[in-house]
């Protein structure tokens, strides 16, 4: 059985010339607005025949890093600098991004577990449905900036997967590194099912994730990545004319080969962290503490490195409960792919 027609309905024109700004607008009926809509911010430069690029940020909605580089491109980009057509979406899951939470503020969804989504879900999932089935058809590159939120801290890194297609994660994979990170990661995911990743990739797209910091908050560092990284990806897959821009260090290639990477707790307590993001971690070390907080002489709960590698992201808030993915170790490798 086909699904009907997105409800979702721009208020630009994707295939005129120009700089638009408008919206993809999604009726709703709340106590506070009968009849309503969320306003999903969307621009839209284009210049001639050429590569079409979407650019997300605000999957999550207290992922800054994104959100703001995106709304400082959408002020930024000028139609002659563009080759082709440039699609900014600051911030992808509106109702999160205006909650300030990872998940929507009207449904409780998360939209980057919502995929592909369906017209006649909840908001998350009709917001879904309209990028599987309208946005991502009219693209060839996508890039979706992530970081931690408020309740991770991560290295900066561009991100692809191992795909069935081997030229498909060539390019994924080379874009991932040209977007000009400190790091570049073959990342494994938990549960890809219901990613955004999967939508985009499944469709035979180019997609490039990223995460760059978190804790709720941006910083100049961490906003001059993402920001040189956006322009970076722009400039290697064609849509603005420049060379690309690497970090001074040399790039460190990293590997998450199996879910052991992530470190996950099993008790609930006060976290300690025993080293910074970055460093370098052997098998066997002692990474973390729980403590008890109900009694005072309790012998802490000691969590091991179970690979050698880097702490590539941690629990960002002390208080841990159990579940809670307190660490991830990555790999240091000599080249990706």
């Amino acid at each position: 059985m086909s699904k009907r027609p997105s409800p979702i309905s721009a208020t630009v024109d994707f295939d005129a010339d120009g700089v638009q700004h408008g919206f993809l607008k999604l009726p709703i009926s709340t106590d506070e607005s009968a009849w309503g809509a969320v306003m999903i911010p969307v621009t839209v430069v284009k210049n001639g025949e050429g590569p079409t690029a979407l650019l997300t940020g605000g999957n999550h909605g207290d992922e800054y890093e994104g959100i703001t580089s995106l709304l400082k491109l959408s002020n930024e980009l000028r139609v002659e600098q563009v080759r082709g057509r440039v699609i900014i979406v600051p911030c992808m899951n509106q109702p999160a991004v205006m909650a300030g939470k990872r998940t929507s503020g009207l449904d409780g969804g998360n939209l980057n577990r919502s995929f592909p989504g369906d017209p006649d879900g909840t908001v998350t999932e009709k917001i879904a449905d309209y990028f599987t089935r309208v946005m991502v058809p009219m693209c060839d590159v996508v890039l979706d900036l992530h970081s931690g939120g408020r309740t991770l801290d991560i290295i900066p890194f561009g991100a692809s997967h191992v795909l069935d297609d081997p030229e498909q994660q060539r390019q994924a994979l080379e874009g991932a590194k040209a977007f000009g990170a400190p790091y570049a990661m073959m990342m494994f995911e938990l549960d890809a099912s219901a990613l955004f990743d999967t939508a985009v990739e499944s469709q035979g797209k180019v997609f490039v994730a990223t995460e760059l910091g978190g804790g709720g908050t941006s910083t100049p560092e961490s906003l001059s990545i993402t920001e040189r990284g956006v322009r970076n990806f722009l400039v290697h897959f064609g849509l603005v004319e420049g060379k690309v821009e690497m970090p001074q260090q040399p790039q460190v290639y990293l590997d998450m080969p199996d879910a052991s990477c992530y470190v996950q707790s099993e008790h609930s307590g006060l976290l300690e962290l025993t080293l910074a993001l970055g460093d370098r971690v052997e098998k066997g070390q002692v990474i973390a503490r729980v403590y008890d907080m109900t009694r005072s002489g309790a012998t802490p709960v000691e969590y091991r490195a179970s690979r050698d590698g880097i702490l590539a992201a941690r629990r960002f808030p002390a208080m841990v409960n159990m579940g809670d993915t307190i660490a991830v170790i990555a790999e240091v490798v000599d080249s990706l792919g």
